[in-house]
């Protein structure tokens, strides 16, 4: 077998104008996009996608207790999108061997997603924009707007999603100035994780009318964390990831597309992927150690809105910006503060500004929130 270049020394391709002139001609243009994860929500895979990020909630995972409210069912959280549509995941075309790095969506729902609901996603490539980073130089936003629409062809949900595409040896290079170590928890900090753990939960059939929310009111904090490469495997379990394939399956894909297949330490090929789980390959790309998913963490926001809003509010909307890498060892904590309350077309509406900070106390995502609530009137 011939000896391949270790990772950590390997060179990958740079950002050229000739690279993204023939990018932009994709702008607006349709495309067929990957097989997604799920097509249909069923009971499991609604259960799947909630307990991956975290979210208990009886409503997305106890059909009796579904049965109950005002829905007549299960229902799923919002971002559970993510799995219908790799898209609006993070999946990006164009640009060989430049690394991609989620970096935010803006959701806007209008109508919740309910079991048996068959949904295809449109995606289409929407803006690109030139960027100066400190982390690798140049870099770019690459923003695709996706539109889902269910078996009926009623309109469920459009979203802008974006990643940043950065110069991963320039960002080696660079991340070398500033080290950022994994952080060791003791036995007490991670009884103190668990004991908050065990005081969250929903609000659930406890009614939260607009009348009673004021701005400045403060959400109840809710932990994810501390993160573990298990973490990141339970959501891919829900999410189904981008790249994640075996066997013939990996092969035929890095057929197609040559860039995908970095060979590990074996010299075996594998995809950019892997920063989520190989620290090797995260560092090579400038990030101190392996970090978790983008859309998990815009799920987690997600996640703290709806136990906030209980059964009988709906999340309009989530605007969220991945800030920071969220690492190995990394315990972030999702507040939120209403901003605003006000009405629109006969809905009672409410904004809150969103945030998830680590133990550092980096804000590592950040975004708004609306949400429609009942109103006693």
């Amino acid at each position: 077998m011939t000896e391949q270049t270790p990772v950590t020394d390997r060179r990958f391709p740079l950002i050229t104008d000739e690279a993204l002139d023939e990018l932009r001609g994709r702008i607006g243009r349709p495309f067929r996009p990957p097989v997604p994860h799920v097509t249909e929500a069923t009971t499991d895979s609604i259960r799947h996608w909630a307990l991956g990020i975290g979210d208990a909630n009886p409503l997305y995972v106890d059909p009796a207790y579904a049965a109950t409210t005002r829905h007549g069912g299960l229902v799923a959280p919002g971002t559970f999108l993510y799995a219908f549509d790799r898209v609006v995941s993070g999946y990006v075309g164009g640009l060989p061997g430049v690394h991609a790095m989620f970096a935010g969506t803006d959701w806007n729902w209008k109508r919740p997603i309910r079991v048996g609901d068959r949904i295809a996603a449109e995606p289409a490539l929407k803006e690109l924009k030139d960027l100066k980073s400190t982390f690798s130089g140049r870099s770019i936003k690459q923003t695709y707007q996706v539109t889902f629409t269910n078996q009926d062809g009623e309109l469920v949900c459009v979203a802008d999603s974006w990643c940043i595409r950065t110069q991963r040896d320039i960002a080696r290079e660079r991340a070398t100035r500033e080290t950022v170590v994994p952080k060791t928890w003791t036995a007490d900090e991670i009884a103190e994780v668990a004991a908050q753990y065990a005081a969250q939960r929903p609000r659930g059939g406890e009614v939260r009318y607009w009348e009673d929310v004021q701005a400045g009111e403060v959400l109840p904090p809710l932990l994810k964390g501390p993160s573990t490469v298990t973490s990141f495997v339970c959501f891919t379990q829900g999410w189904g990831s981008l790249y994640v394939k075996a066997h013939a399956q990996a092969f035929d894909m890095f057929r197609e597309h040559p860039a995908l297949g970095i060979p590990n330490d074996l010299c075996i090929p594998e995809p950019p992927e892997r920063v989520h789980w190989d620290n090797a390959l995260a560092r090579a790309v400038g990030v101190p150690a392996a970090y978790d998913y983008g859309p998990e963490r815009v799920s987690w926001l997600g996640h703290l809105m709806t136990d906030w809003i209980g059964d009988d509010g709906f999340l309009k909307r989530l605007n969220v910006q991945v800030r920071k890498h969220n690492i190995l060892g990394d315990l972030t904590t999702c507040r939120g503060t209403v901003t605003r309350t006000w009405r629109e077309d006969d809905e009672h509406l409410v904004e809150v500004a969103v945030e998830g900070r680590n133990q550092r106390d980096e804000v590592t995502a950040i975004g708004t929130a609306v949400a429609a609530l009942p109103s006693r009137g």
